[in-house]
């Protein structure tokens, strides 16, 4: 092999392993919080997967000849997280909740990825006055306290998963809309962009293949940390009663609803349910920041 050969070989190398998405994924890895973060995440995946395997007893399961004294006993040999007031052990609640919070994080933010990147990259793209129709509709949307709002549209909605569901994409829609305009304007006047529509590249395409890709990297970061507040949310609902109808579903927010009057007798009740929340969120939380930073190229040097 020439000399030729292998400076063509060593650059074909190099230029494999410097676009956006490796380079992410490279100061990803090297993210101690990030890591962390994604480690518990998959464990939470793992546990809601695998729940009727790895539960002890059924969620519904009660057993009120374990009450003593007509409260909840705490942690015990055969039931390591305690019992609730009907008996029920609270870790194999804790495990199948995660498969109802979870559940609730992912649609939710689904539901307000898809519609409102959709109204972000119209608004952004086209401009004009559908640009400012659907910026004063998101300004006005913006105005109204997003759990206030989650609250009204299950209230209209009536409780349920669904409804959380449902409610929960709904405020997280401008937000992504916002997020999304502003990163196509930012790339819409790119001189990649420009070359597309001299040679008579279609606007759809020239959206899709050309603006988008370069576009969304900012959005995916803003759905990991939408994602912790949608269990948040979810928890926060399900605590108000607007939660599943059966106060039997082992959700975690449904699960703090009667913990009110056993804060001094069994706090157990509130605190498991409170820490696996808290817990999973703020890991959630960790993966988002890991992103941002490795995605925005103001914080890459940033320890």
């Amino acid at each position: 092999m020439s000399v030729v050969e292998l400076e063509a070989r060593e650059v074909s190398i190099e230029a494999g392993g410097t676009g956006l998405w490796s380079d992410a994924w490279f100061r990803l890895r090297r993210n101690p919080g990030a890591i962390t973060g994604a480690v518990i995440v998959a464990v939470v995946i793992v546990v809601a997967i695998f729940a009727p395997l790895l539960a002890p007893y059924g969620p519904r399961d009660q057993n009120l000849s374990l009450l003593r004294e007509g409260c909840c006993p705490g942690p015990a040999a055969g039931h390591l997280l305690g019992v609730d007031e009907l008996g029920r052990d609270e870790l194999s609640r804790i495990i199948f909740g995660a498969r109802y919070s979870l559940l609730i994080g992912v649609v939710s933010v689904t539901v307000g990825f898809v519609f409102g990147s959709l109204m972000g990259a119209v608004a952004g793209f086209l401009g004009g006055i559908v640009d400012s129709i659907i910026m004063r509709i998101v300004d006005v949307w913006l105005t109204i306290p997003g759990f206030l709002m989650a609250i009204g549209i299950v209230a209209v909605l009536g409780p349920g998963l669904t409804q959380i569901m449902i409610a929960i994409g709904v405020i997280n829609i401008p937000l992504f809309a916002r997020l999304l305009r502003g990163a196509v304007l930012a790339q819409r006047e790119n001189d990649f962009v420009l070359a597309a529509r001299s040679v008579g590249v279609p606007k759809v395409q020239i959206l899709a293949a050309h603006i988008l890709p370069n576009a969304i990297s900012p959005v995916i970061v803003q759905g990991t940390l939408a994602l912790a507040t949608a269990i948040i949310d979810a928890a926060g609902l399900g605590f108000l009663g607007l939660g599943p109808q059966d106060p039997s579903t082992p959700e975690w927010g449904t699960m703090l609803t009667n913990t009110v009057r056993f804060l001094q007798t069994a706090p157990h009740l509130a605190i498991i349910p409170g820490v696996a929340i808290v817990i999973t969120a703020i890991s959630i939380n960790l993966i988002g920041d890991g992103l941002r930073e490795a995605l925005d190229p103001k914080l890459r040097g940033r320890g």
